[in-house]
């Protein structure tokens, strides 16, 4: 007998139960906004009069702008608030002659028309950080506001001339100047800064306080570390013992020695109209040569060149040296070395440092030419017992003695630290190549000087010594390849050379592989009432490991915040005091910058994608130009501050400086430069998906901006390849259309009296 199936009853119809009950069930009938935006990146722009300010076209903001290009978008209907909501009447009942009540048919499409029409209360998220339009991009938000007044340039800067210098209001002493300056910054369409509203954002704790002057430069970066000295034991060494410590060729001699690294060719000049240059190791050609107004230097350190730095110069003797700036670059033994990460070498092992000098040039052997053509050589080499070095960085404030001060032993310098393959952070105090060249007997070629043992070494038993930051002049971070990051105070090790035993005073894990990238955040930290302390060291570091992580550790706590996590290595990190936090390499090798503003806590967005594997990215105090080295051979530069917006009037422009080729056919490279800007992408998701193999001798393995030599040596730019090839540029940025933004820069900077009225439009 076939199964029979039950009976199926009636259910209750849900939907018309909606026009059944009192006022308190009609009223909680949630509305439905069907004009709100639906997130996608592909919907039509969309702008409102109550948008935020930085939503809305920056061009509507700043003046001496076509109007008719900045009013090309129609501006959106306002929408309607609470008060003008549409309210659906109750369905009513009627008695007909017999006593019996019927229901009128609830309306239903009209419900709906009435109600598609209403706007709905937004259900926002339960979490502490905005949530950004994907149109735009937020503006960077300052972390540490300077209320002092700071210097600037009123005259564009020149090589070795003393720059004119100005005080000023400073950028983030107002909220208006914050705001005006961010958007003037935002119309830099060149390579470099704008020399007009350059200033010195930097935060030290051993800046002076003083109420005559405080704009002065000698009072937010004062001379530190005056009582060190060259440590002794150090000898001038002659060319032929100093043979150990250079680098070499990669093919031994015949009776088995190394010999002297063969010299590079490379073509220099305009595409099509090259020249071969042939430069051996200590060589350098100023651009000029082969390029007419060409601002750059080339020069061969002899192989590749993992470290770069700029030496800090104190502001008031600076004019007493010429206005001479000192670059230090790190080679490694030879192009076929090649380290394993964590693996310690025995010492001694041989290896130099090079002090490059960037000069007027001298006419008739005594006097200086001032006219801005230079020249850059290799002034003293400074040969060690440490291993390579993978990192070097000068003490960030000026720490080199009085020029006047001459006595039996050399001047020193500065302080420079770096790591070494022996596994050690090692500090070495450079003597001054004006002291040590006084007693040599070549004058043509570098002196050579032999350090036998650095002012004060830390090595950990049990890691290696990967990356390194200074906070200021006594603390110092370490990035190690066991994933741990160590802080130390070298200030008193320093003045008491109690350095073999110093102890960390914070040692944290953060990642689960070496630390490569590694950065500050240098910025006071703040006590109960919100009151920076600027006395006090800061506290927030920013890492990249092997790992893929990026990070945000206070040193106050035993652990760290992840930002991000990549499937790429993270060879570089930086903070950027114009962005407003550390700059890293996200996914697919883009340049991405993260915010550190509690407002904004964790919130980034990309700068650029450089089309290859990203080795070292540099940001500046003084200007928010990102310069980025790539694998692929290319040093690129871009605009931190450019708030790009879909359908903006400033394109996001990325410059590329120079293109580094190499032909392994020939074995001869090509440098090209003068490339036109390109345009990134302002959406995030719109990355690029190219991919490419490159030799290794043609990745920009470190750039470095020129950071303490004031704002007369901020444009410089000094980078670093794998052939040993290296470059120092001269950049300055234009300003779109050659119009400066608010009229002029004291008018901006509310330094003249006769100020526009804010709400003129003439702003």
């Amino acid at each position: 007998m076939p199964r029979e199936l039950r009976a199926r009853t009636s259910r209750p119809n849900y939907a018309s139960l909606t026009a059944v009950g009192g006022e308190e069930d009609a009223a909680v009938i949630p509305p439905i906004d069907d004009e709100g935006d639906s997130g996608s990146d592909f919907a039509p722009d969309k702008h409102s009069v109550d948008a935020p300010e930085d939503i809305q076209s920056d061009a509507e903001d700043l003046p001496d702008v076509d109007k008719v290009e900045a009013q090309g978008a129609p501006k959106g209907k306002k929408p309607p608030t609470t008060g003008s909501r549409p309210i659906t009447p109750r369905a009513s009942t009627r008695r007909v002659g017999n006593g019996q009540s019927h229901k009128s048919p609830p309306t239903t499409q009209s419900a709906q028309a009435s109600t598609s029409k209403m706007s709905a209360p937004r259900i926002t998220k339960m979490h502490a950080l905005p949530n950004p339009s994907v149109h735009h991009r937020h503006r960077a938000i300052p972390v540490f506001l300077r209320k002092e007044r700071v210097e600037r340039l009123n005259t564009p800067p020149k090589l070795f001339n003393p720059p004119n210098i100005v005080p000023t209001n400073s950028m983030t002493s107002d909220p208006l100047l914050t705001d005006r300056i961010s958007k003037a910054w935002g119309y830099n369409v060149g390579p470099g800064p704008v020399w007009n509203i350059m200033e010195d954002r930097s935060c030290f704790k051993e800046a002076l306080e003083t109420e005559e002057n405080p704009e002065y430069e000698s009072f937010r970066r004062p001379r530190v570390h005056q009582g060190v000295a060259v440590k002794p034991g150090w000898t001038i060494l002659d060319e032929n013992c100093a043979a150990r410590y250079l680098p070499t060729d990669t093919v031994l001699t015949d009776d088995g020695q190394l010999r002297p690294p063969a010299p590079v060719h490379c073509y220099l000049g305009p595409y099509n109209h090259q020249t071969r240059v042939e430069m051996a190791m200590f060589d350098s050609h100023a651009t000029s040569e082969y390029v007419p107004g060409g601002k750059s230097f080339v020069f061969n350190a002899g192989a590749p060149a993992w470290g770069a730095d700029w030496c800090p110069t104190y502001s008031n003797d600076r004019s007493r040296r010429g206005y001479k700036h000192y670059l230090a670059i790190a080679t490694f033994p030879s192009r076929s070395h090649s380290p394993m990460i964590g693996a310690k070498i025995q010492r001694p092992v041989p290896t130099c440092v090079q002090i490059w000098g960037l000069q007027s040039k001298q006419v008739d052997g005594s006097q200086a030419d001032h006219s801005g053509a230079g020249e850059l050589k290799c002034e003293m080499v400074l040969c060690l017992e440490s291993g390579p070095a993978f990192e070097i960085k000068w003490c960030p404030l000026p720490s080199h003695d009085q020029v006047f001060h001459r006595g039996e032993h050399p001047r020193k310098l500065g302080l420079l630290a770096g790591t070494f393959e022996d596994g050690s952070l090692s500090v070495y105090v450079v003597p001054d190549p004006e002291d040590v060249k006084s007693q040599s007997s070549n004058t043509i070629r570098p002196t050579f000087v032999h350090l036998p043992e650095p002012l004060l070494r830390i090595e950990l038993e049990e890691t290696f010594c990967w990356s390194l930051d200074w906070a200021n002049s006594e603390i110092i971070a370490v990035g190690c390849t066991n994933g741990y990051i160590a802080v130390y105070d070298i200030g008193d090790a320093i003045r008491t050379g109690q350095g073999p035993n110093i102890l960390p005073t914070h040692y944290i894990s953060i990642h689960q592989s070496a630390v490569r990238g590694l950065a500050w955040i240098r910025v006071p930290p703040t006590n109960g009432s919100g009151v920076p302390s600027t006395s006090e060291d800061p506290t927030i570091l920013a890492t990249g490991g092997y790992d893929g992580l990026e990070c945000l550790t206070d040193i106050r706590e035993p652990h760290g915040n992840i930002l991000s996590r990549t499937r790429d290595v993270i060879n570089s990190t930086t903070y950027s005091v114009f962005a407003g936090g550390p700059v890293m390499i996200d996914h697919d090798n883009t340049i991405k910058a993260y915010s550190v503003s509690p407002g904004t806590l964790g919130r980034g967005h990309v700068y650029m994608d450089p089309d290859g594997p990203v080795w070292s990215v540099s940001a500046s105090d003084y200007h928010p130009q990102l310069a980025v080295g790539s694998a692929n051979g290319s040093c690129l530069t871009t605009n931190t501050l450019k708030s790009t917006r879909r359908g903006g009037l400033v394109p996001f422009f990325v410059h590329k400086i120079f293109q580094l080729d190499y032909s392994r056919n020939t074995g001869e490279f090509r440098m090209l430069d003068h490339f036109l800007p390109q345009v990134t992408k302002n959406d995030e998701s719109e990355t690029s998906n190219s991919t490419g193999v490159w030799p290794p001798e043609v990745a920009i393995q470190r750039v470095a901006w020129n950071m303490g030599n004031g704002l007369g040596g901020a444009p410089l730019l000094a980078s670093t390849t794998g052939s040993g090839l290296c470059r120092v540029d001269w950049l300055l940025g234009r300003w779109l259309r050659d119009k400066v933004p608010y009229v002029n820069v004291p008018n901006m900077r509310k330094d003249s009296n006769d100020i526009m009225d804010e709400d003129s439009g003439e702003d």
